[in-house]
């Protein structure tokens, strides 16, 4: 993207110290501390939500406000993952990871001194700007690994991510009897004791050499060569849809399900766990394998495709089991599609620019975290698949959007 040798296939291939694995064979000292800061910033993100609509409606909420709360967090997101990702193409991984931790301790004790609704909005605003740190996470993977084994480390990634967010809620409906503030101190005090191990054994993955590249160069240009290249641009479209088409789905499965199937809450907890965990397994897994063996376009679509089909089942499914087999494809597909998109985007990018590239993708996702929601809403109030059936048919076009992105 700046004159110099393309594909990336072209450039310098890293050397065995940088990546995942070191001279004797054994996962880099810095991947396992990523994945750890990841997942437990994750579980203290999680262990709040079970808690945050009851909280707000203390405070006099309405459907509006609590509408509020979550597309605060997604809007500062959106700004978030690209400044942050962008950021540490500049100054380096470290520093954005052990800031963005610092951040999600405060907005977390701010959530549970808040006194108002406008407190809490600002302090989830304020968490969703630092929890962007997720592209910087990502741009840490791609510095420490060569592109050939890239895909399954940023599997293992997705797997911490997903990790954290299945055990986040689980602890946070085990303190609901202590009250908001103290499961907000809790995450609070999670994500400090994260930053104290992540200043002692993060080590930093992007030279000063890199950092004066990006530094040279703005953020506007970076953003318009980003959506015009071939390859970049299907893929942050195809980012964006998959996410549009999983938040689709979360937005509304509870009432399709308490209408076909008479799903109660205490059981709509285990559905979405069920799916955390199959998220889970997939990325931790199956990622790394399947991609070795057919690579990450085509398992990238596979997973769309997969997606898809699960999606279109599901408002179609005469009973909860089956309903569970259509969300274990959904799940699965989510599963593929997602760290293969974070490879591929990471591949077509130039070294210096992975975390402003990879921040993209992150804040197109937020985006359709935002949008998503209202969308899924106002077609299932006109049909009780219409969300389901476009989400199949965004998942369709994401897989074409993939499929048809130019080669590494």
């Amino acid at each position: 993207m700046n004159g110099r040798v393309w594909p990336p296939s072209a450039r310098t291939v890293k050397s065995g110290s940088l990546a995942g694995l070191d001279y004797n064979g054994r996962l880099k000292p810095g991947l396992p501390v990523v994945y750890f800061t990841v997942f437990i910033d994750l579980v203290g993100f999680g262990i709040i939500l079970p808690q945050l609509p009851y909280y707000a409606e203390a405070f006099g909420a309405t459907g509006v406000w609590v509408g509020a709360l979550l597309t605060a967090y997604s809007a500062a997101q959106f700004l978030g993952a690209s400044v942050l990702g962008r950021l540490s193409d500049r100054i380096g991984r470290r520093p954005v990871l052990l800031a963005s931790l610092a951040g999600s301790a405060v907005s977390l004790v701010l959530s549970g001194l808040a006194t108002s609704l406008v407190t809490l909005v600002l302090a989830r605003a304020l968490a969703g700007l630092f929890g962007g740190s997720i592209a910087a996470a990502q741009a840490y993977v791609a510095d420490s690994t060569t592109p050939q084994e890239r895909a399954r480390y940023m599997g293992f990634l997705g797997a911490s991510i997903g990790l954290g967010f299945v055990l986040g809620p689980a602890l946070g409906s085990g303190l609901a009897r202590y009250g908001f503030g103290t499961a907000a101190y809790v995450a609070a005090s999670l994500a400090a004791a994260n930053l104290v191990f992540g200043l002692f054994r993060l080590p930093e993955t992007h030279g000063p050499e890199r950092r004066h590249l990006a530094a040279s160069r703005p953020d506007l240009s970076h953003f318009l060569r980003a959506l015009r290249h071939p390859s970049m641009g299907r893929l942050l479209g195809a980012t964006f849809f998959a996410t549009l088409a999983f938040v689709a789905m979360e937005a509304t499965f509870a009432l399709l399900g308490e209408h076909r199937f008479g799903l109660e809450p205490s059981r709509l907890g285990f559905v979405f766990t069920y799916v955390g965990v199959v998220i889970v397994v997939v990325q931790g897994g199956l990622v790394g394998p399947l991609a070795a063996r057919f690579g990450e376009r085509i398992l990238a679509v596979a997973g769309a495709l997969l997606m898809a089909v699960g999606l279109g089942a599901l408002p179609l499914a005469p009973s909860l089991t089956v309903a569970l087999v259509g969300l274990g494809l959904m799940a699965a597909g989510q599963g593929l599609t997602s760290p293969m998109l974070s490879t591929l985007l990471s591949r077509v990018a130039d070294e210096d620019e992975q975390g402003g590239t990879l921040g993209l993708g992150q804040s197109l996702a937020a985006a359709a975290r935002a949008v998503g929601p209202l969308g899924a809403g106002w077609l299932y109030d006109r049909s009780m698949g219409a969300p389901y059936a476009a989400a199949a048919a965004v998942m369709v076009l994401a897989a074409f959007l993939v499929g048809t992105s130019r080669g590494d």
